[in-house]
């Protein structure tokens, strides 16, 4: 176990405490800790079992950047990224030391941000939780043995879920804190046990980090298919990020976060974080397949007591349940978590409002438009007093993770797709006949067959028609698929209750779009959703 310890201790990181560290534990013995000491439970074919409490997703409104000499003129400050005075920080951080100090036992981890070799980045992570420990070992990318010994850290990140921020003493808002503090490279995590807040820092660091190298980060998914054909889906939670990347016949690169460089897509994680809520072995059966996995954690997933037994379908804990697995959990993942540069990139989006059509070609003026505009919709119900479908506006697909402006990262994704001829799509994987509560959800099935139309090139010749809201080509028909999924006004028993909706939904996107046009060439402010055109058929190209 000697080699597994670092040269470099967390003296190094100034910390003194006299708790018991564990080092770079594997899965087996991470799994025995959280047990013994009521961290979770196993279920009946072997996966961890734990709850998060209070917090079962990200508190965003918790989350700070400090505010010095490296994040003051290159950070995009505002509702997302929300400044942290350095003195606040510094008490926090001194109160984190003391917390740790107090401990008497804590897991270390010592892991890479990044696949590529050249373009990651070392972090250190202590926990108080063995759960915690190992999820982040699992999602983060985990050294070989032998390169433990001489890891040495970059970045920090301390995670205590029994710590309480206190605001007027740390310039927070509340008893739960994210702070980040990028000169000192520390992040400091309190007050949650939403073990996604780990992950998610790590993303934000790379988004801080890889642009002003010409890299370009990305709140993506990410596959290969048999020609080595590389494709990206970018898409916010519940648009299928996950599902439709984890296909049987492509090879798995990742399913969240990705960087494209000048030689390759790589995975910044070694492992994968799914939605488990409702999940089935019919519709994604290779994640299913995860959750009777020794190794995997299962957040807020309802278990019984006594049979072990988990059900999926339950929602009484979270509706955000989910799993944290290695990768090489999906049975044809990428060995080394990188693919070839793309050939498609493919915009998800679950358009509640049942407007968007089941797929459209983009332009990379198109493509810039829709990744800065980052859209999705929320189906009523969710929040009370909710009864119509609810816009959300997401820049870049991962507004909460992106430090910088969101033109950085426009800009960049314009370039790599011209500079590499991409094929870019945008696929709606939301409701079809009618808005959320009137029709349906698109058929998975539908979906996949459309998809994989374009990634095969086959969609490429197919006759499109111009769609008379926003203007990007649709095909007229497709093998396998029903053609009168193909065109949304025509699934609608109403056609102008269509065309109210359509209208109403292109208000939302200009609007939207406001504060970003006078950040983009003139082609890509013409590239958005124009006049609503209703009384023509729509033109065939």
């Amino acid at each position: 176990m000697t080699d597994r310890v670092p040269k470099n201790g967390l003296e190094a990181q100034g910390i003194a405490t006299g708790a018991e560290i564990h080092w770079n534990l594997t899965t087996a013995p991470l799994v025995e800790h959280a047990v013994r000491v009521g961290e979770g439970l196993l279920a009946r074919h072997g996966p961890l079992v734990v709850r998060t409490g209070k917090h079962t997703g990200r508190s965003a409104s918790d989350r700070f950047i400090v505010r010095d000499s490296t994040s003051e003129r290159t950070v995009w400050w505002g509702e997302t990224n929300k400044p942290m005075d350095g003195d606040a920080f510094d008490r926090l951080h001194q109160d984190f030391l003391e917390a740790l100090g107090g401990k008497d036992r804590l897991f270390a981890a010592d892991l890479y941000g990044g696949s590529q070799p050249e373009h990651r980045v070392r972090v250190r992570v202590i926990n108080e939780l063995a759960w915690h420990n190992l999820f982040i070992r699992t999602l983060l990318v985990r050294p070989q043995a032998d390169e433990l010994a001489a890891f040495d850290p970059e970045y920090l990140i301390i995670d205590l879920p029994s710590f309480k921020a206190d605001p007027a003493r740390h310039g927070c808002r509340s008893e739960t804190v994210i702070a980040v503090n990028l000169e000192k490279k520390i992040i400091l995590i309190g007050g949650t046990a939403y073990a996604g807040e780990m992950k998610k820092s790590v993303f934000g660091l790379l988004n801080f980090l890889l642009p002003p190298q010409g890299i370009m980060p990305m709140h993506c998914s990410a596959n290969i298919g048999p020609a080595g054909d590389t494709a990206i889906f970018f898409g916010l939670s519940g648009t299928g990020k996950t599902t439709l990347s984890a296909d049987p016949h492509r090879t798995l690169i990742g399913d969240d976060e990705h960087g494209w460089s000048d030689t390759a897509v790589f995975n910044f994680e070694g492992g994968c974080y799914a939605k488990m809520i409702r999940l089935s072995a019919e519709a994604e059966p290779e994640i299913f397949a995860t959750t009777k996995r020794f190794g995997t954690v299962l957040e807020n997933v309802v278990i019984d007591p006594v049979t072990r037994e988990l059900d999926l379908d339950d929602a009484t804990l979270a509706e955000n349940s989910r799993g944290a697995y290695p990768i090489d959990f999906i049975p044809n993942s990428s060995e080394h978590n990188m693919g070839p540069l793309p050939r498609n990139v493919v915009m998800l989006t679950a358009d509640a409002f049942g407007v968007l059509p089941p797929i459209a070609r983009l332009t990379p003026d198109q493509a810039m438009y829709h990744f800065l505009s980052g859209y999705t919709a929320k189906v009523a119900g969710t929040e009370i007093g909710v009864t119509e479908p609810e816009a959300t506006f997401s820049t870049c697909f991962g507004a909460p993770f992106m430090p910088r402006h969101p033109s950085v990262y426009g800009n960049l994704l314009k370039e790599r797709i011209a500079r590499g001829n991409v094929d870019c799509w945008l696929v709606n994987t939301g409701w079809t006949g009618g808005k959320y509560g009137v029709g349906k959800r698109m058929p998975i099935q539908a979906t996949r067959a459309l998809l994989n139309a374009a990634l095969d090139g086959s969609l490429k010749n197919a006759n499109f028609r111009k769609d008379p809201n926003f203007g990007f080509d649709v095909p007229v028909e497709v093998p396998g698929v029903d053609t009168a999924i193909l065109d949304p006004r025509g699934t609608w028993p109403d056609k102008e209750e269509y065309d109210r909706t359509a209208a109403r939904l292109v208000d939302l996107f200009v609007a939207n779009f406001a504060e970003f046009a006078p950040h983009v060439d003139e082609g890509v402010r013409q590239s958005g959703p124009q006049a609503v055109q209703t009384s023509n058929a729509p033109e065939t190209v």
